[in-house]
């Protein structure tokens, strides 16, 4: 299997949604202080990278 440029941008995309996806989770399911909070907002973080991402597919 040939990784290119495309392919390693998409699977970082990927694993960055999976990993957003579980820190929102332990904001909003195990943390109910302000650490919750930070999660969530960690989380959001990860969002805005791999929608960025997602962006650069086929520009780099």
């Amino acid at each position: 299997m040939s990784m290119n440029k495309n392919t390693v941008l998409a699977w970082a995309t990927t694993i960055m949604i999976l990993v957003g996806l579980l820190l929102i989770g332990m904001g909003a399911f195990r943390y109910d202080d302000v650490a919750g909070w930070g999660f969530a907002a960690v989380g959001l973080g990860f969002f805005a990278i791999a929608w960025v991402f997602n962006a650069l597919k086929g520009r780099v």
